[in-house]
C-alpha cells in the first residue's frame, strides 16, 4: 500500500469520529434511464451538504498534529468550503476567521455561523473574490494564522480522497466508471488519485462547467491557465484557474474525457432530479448528471459511480433554475415584437396563440405620431415545436419579431 493510501485511508477512519460516511445509493431512475448500474455518491448529504467538510477536517487535523499551539484559522470563500470550515472549527475547538465577499447571500452568511457558532468571525471585505482573497492572505501574514485553501493544498486533496476509500468500500468491486465534477480540482485530483492506485481498471470522466472550463484550459495549455471570463452561476465550481497541486494530478488526463455542462441545461438536470426523484442539488452538485447524456454509449450495461458533491441550493433561486431550463429546452422565448397601433392588433395576435401557449411577460407603451409600438413579450409552451407553427403564422400575418432569447446583451438589460 502506498503512503498516499494510507494516508487517505487513515484520514477516512478519524473523520468517523466526527461525521459519518455519506450514502452510495443505487438510483433505479437514472439506472433505467441510461440503461446501466448508477449509484450516486450523495456528498449533498453530508453534514454541511457538500464534500468540502472532508478536506477541511483533513488539513485542520494535520496542521493541529503538526503545530498543536496553532489555534487560530482563516479562509476565504463564499459558499460551502466556508462552511465545511467552521463546522471543523467548531469540532476542534479553534479561532477561524471567515473572509466573504461584501455581496455574500445572508443566507450563506447566516449558516456558515450556525455551523461555526462562536468558534468563528465573518469579515466581509471585497467586492469580487480575489479581493476577498487578497485580504484574507494579508491578514494571515500579520496575525500568524494558518490559512486553510479551499482545494490546492495537498492535505485537503487527501481529505477528498476519503470519497474513492468510501465507494470501494461501499460497492463489492470497483466500478466501471466514476463521473467526477471539476472546480479546482480538489475532490477529483483525491479521488483520481487514490482509485487510480487501488482500482487501476476503473475509468474517469470529469465534468466542468462550460463558463469555467479551468481543467481543459489546462490541459490545453499544458499548465494551470487563468480564464479570462468566469460565469459564476455555477458557484461551487466555477473556478478561474485550477490549483497548481490538484493539476499535478490531473494533468495526464486524456482532454476528450473532460466534458463541459452549459448553464442553462444544468438548470433542467436540477428540475429533473428535484421533481423526478426529490433530490436537491446546487449547480456544481449536478454537473455529473447532466453530462449523462453524452456519456450514454459508454455507461450502457456499466457499473458507474457519479458523485454529487453539493446540495447548498438557495430556493430563492429556483424560479431563475426554471427560467433557464426553459429557456435552453426551447420551451419559453422572449420576443421583441413589432406591433401596429390600431384597435384589435392585439386581438389578432393573441387569436394566433395556441391553446398551451402563455403569455408570461407583456410590456408595452403606446408612441403618439407612430403607425407601430414595440412590445417585449415572454412566451411559455408545452411543446418548443410549438414555435415553429406560432412564427409562421405571425409572418403571415405580418406580425415582425426578433427572438431575443439567446442575445446575450439585449436578454440581460431587458429580461
Amino acid at each position: 500500500m502506498t503512503d498516499f493510501e494510507t494516508a487517505a485511508r487513515r484520514a477516512t477512519a478519524q473523520m468517523r469520529q466526527v461525521f459519518d460516511a455519506t450514502p452510495l445509493q443505487r438510483n433505479d431512475y437514472l439506472s433505467d434511464k441510461f440503461d446501466a448500474n448508477i449509484w450516486l455518491k450523495r456528498e449533498d448529504l453530508s453534514p454541511v451538504r457538500s464534500y468540502k467538510i472532508r478536506g477541511a477536517f483533513n488539513a485542520m487535523r494535520k496542521q493541529r498534529a503538526l503545530n498543536p499551539d496553532q489555534r487560530n484559522f482563516v479562509c476565504a470563500s463564499a459558499g460551502n468550503h466556508a462552511q465545511g470550515f467552521a463546522y471543523m472549527c467548531k469540532s476542534f475547538e479553534v479561532r477561524g476567521e471567515i473572509f466573504m465577499p461584501i455581496t455574500t447571500p445572508q443566507q450563506k452568511i447566516d449558516k456558515t455561523r450556525a455551523f461555526g457558532g462562536e468558534n468563528v468571525k465573518i469579515r466581509l471585505t471585497g467586492d469580487y473574490f480575489d479581493q476577498t482573497l487578497a485580504a484574507a492572505q494579508a491578514h494571515c501574514a500579520e496575525t500568524g494564522a494558518h490559512f486553510l485553501a479551499p482545494f490546492d493544498d495537498v492535505d485537503v486533496i487527501e481529505g477528498q480522497a476519503s470519497v474513492a476509500v468510501e465507494i470501494l468500500d461501499g460497492l463489492e468491486h470497483a466500478p466501471d466508471l466514476v463521473v467526477l465534477p471539476v472546480g479546482g480540482g480538489g475532490l477529483s485530483a483525491g479521488v483520481t488519485k487514490f482509485m487510480s492506485l487501488t482500482a487501476p481498471s476503473t475509468a474517469f470522466r470529469y465534468a466542468e462547467p462550460a463558463g469555467g472550463a479551468s481543467l481543459a484550459a489546462a490541459l490545453a495549455s499544458g499548465a494551470p491557465t487563468t480564464l479570462p471570463h468566469v460565469d459564476n452561476f455555477v458557484d461551487g465550481a466555477a473556478v478561474a484557474r485550477i490549483g497548481n497541486h490538484t493539476f499535478a494530478e490531473l494533468s495526464g488526463v486524456n482532454p476528450d474525457h473532460v466534458l463541459s455542462a452549459p448553464e442553462d441545461r444544468i438548470c433542467t438536470t436540477i428540475i429533473e432530479l428535484l421533481n423526478v426523484e426529490g433530490i436537491v442539488l446546487e449547480p456544481a452538485g449536478a454537473l455529473v448528471l447532466d453530462v449523462m447524456d453524452e456519456l450514454r454509449p459508454l455507461v450502457k450495461g456499466k457499473t458507474v459511480v457519479c458523485v454529487t458533491s453539493g446540495g447548498n441550493f438557495d430556493f430563492e433561486r429556483l424560479p431563475e433554475v426554471k427560467e433557464r431550463a426553459m429557456r435552453y429546452a426551447g420551451r419559453k422565448k422572449y420576443l421583441i415584437l413589432r406591433m401596429p397601433q390600431r384597435p384589435g392588433a392585439l386581438r389578432e395576435f393573441l387569436d394566433l396563440l395556441g391553446p398551451n401557449d402563455d403569455i408570461a411577460r407583456f410590456e408595452y407603451l403606446k408612441k403618439s405620431a407612430r403607425n407601430f409600438g414595440t412590445v417585449l413579450i415572454g412566451i411559455e409552451t408545452e411543446d418548443a415545436a410549438t414555435f415553429d407553427d406560432l412564427f409562421e403564422k405571425m409572418e403571415i400575418a405580418g406580425f415582425e419579431h426578433r427572438d431575443i432569447t439567446n442575445d446575450p446583451v439585449l436578454s440581460e438589460f431587458l429580461i
